[in-house]
């Protein structure tokens, strides 16, 4: 179903100049952009590009005011932030056809909303509840008393454990595990031998959530792991037991967040950032790739750039490490 360029325009908030009619049925950058496609442009250099290009309509900033253009024009203070909307409408029309495969596995106690989609060899156990427009992909399990909300997409092969919560909108990609067991053991000194100590808390994701492929998020030990609505975290990322993860949080591929921890709104974490034990992250802060953080630490500065391990304020690490620089010449 193609989308018109004043649809676009209405839908993103953009002012539009041009053919409100024309046709868009897809997205592409400006190199591959054919007839139908709607790119977009961040800077005045690159308009002329776009222009030439064989697509159809473009997005772009107020910078394109004055350039003479026979192909519709969207103008956004944001033109990368309206392309992501204007994509997100464009795309629906290859939204998946609602059903349940025959090779899918149901408990009749589960309760499925109408218009699922439920693809093969899909394990659904007792108790679970699916919302209306949610997606499950091949191969994946859902163990009992999981309850999934509306147009949720969870990739092939993702395995979610008993008990989890999902609320609407929520992302998940394929191999990821969410709920299971944290790594939570008490030594006994007389023998020392490790006992198992009980994980039978529970792990909810809020609505818009996305969990990159193969990451694994824990319930809690006893409570409740928690991650907020509108985080998004990458690829390989370990989330352990009892943390809490809270709203428009960023996290980057091969971090591991250690138990008990707390992150709150609007955090940024970079790739393979080690996070230890109770730790807590405060809102707006931003952790450097590879940064370390010991136990019982807080990190507190809205939009303060911390880096290294133990990690700090960018400016007193690199200060830090001029003066080790220094140090050395003199050897």
């Amino acid at each position: 179903m193609p989308r018109s360029t004043q649809e676009i325009a209405d839908f993103v908030h953009a002012r539009l100049l041009g053919d409100g009619s024309a046709q868009l049925t897809g997205i592409s950058s400006i190199g591959a952009a054919s007839n139908g496609d709607l790119v977009f442009v961040t800077d005045g250099p690159k308009l002329s590009d776009a222009i030439a290009s064989g697509a159809s309509a473009i997005i772009c900033g107020e910078f394109g005011r004055n350039v003479g253009c026979s192909k519709p024009l969207l103008f956004h203070s944001h033109p990368r932030l309206a392309f992501a909307r204007a994509a997100r409408l464009i795309c629906t029309s290859s939204a998946r056809k609602s059903g349940i495969h025959p090779t899918a596995i149901i408990h009749p106690s589960a309760s499925l909303a109408a218009n699922v989609t439920i693809d093969e060899h899909v394990v659904i156990r007792e108790g679970v509840s699916v919302g209306s427009g949610t997606w499950i992909g091949t191969g994946s399990v859902i163990s009992k008393n999981v309850s999934i909300g509306r147009n949720c997409e969870i990739y092939p092969n993702a395995t979610v454990y008993a008990g989890t919560i999902f609320g609407d909108r929520v992302i998940v990609h394929a191999g990821a595990v969410l709920g299971s067991d944290g790594f939570g053991y008490v030594r006994d000194e007389a023998t020392g031998r490790y006992e198992k100590f009980p994980q039978i808390g529970r792990l909810t994701l809020e609505d818009d959530v996305e969990i990159g492929a193969n990451s694994t998020v824990d319930r809690g030990a006893l409570d409740l792991t928690r991650i907020g609505r509108g985080t998004k975290i990458d690829n390989l990322v370990h989330v352990a037991h009892n943390v809490q993860i809270g709203e428009d949080v960023v996290i980057a591929a091969q971090t591991g967040i250690s138990g008990s921890a707390m992150i709150e709104d609007d955090v940024v974490i970079g790739g393979q950032v080690g996070i230890a034990d109770h730790v807590r992250i405060e809102s707006g802060a931003i952790l450097g790739a590879q940064s370390g953080i010991p136990s019982n630490k807080v990190i507190r500065g809205k939009a303060v750039l911390f880096w290294g391990t133990p990690a700090r304020p960018i400016r007193e690490y690199l200060k830090q490490l001029a003066v080790l620089a220094r140090l050395a010449k003199r050897q």
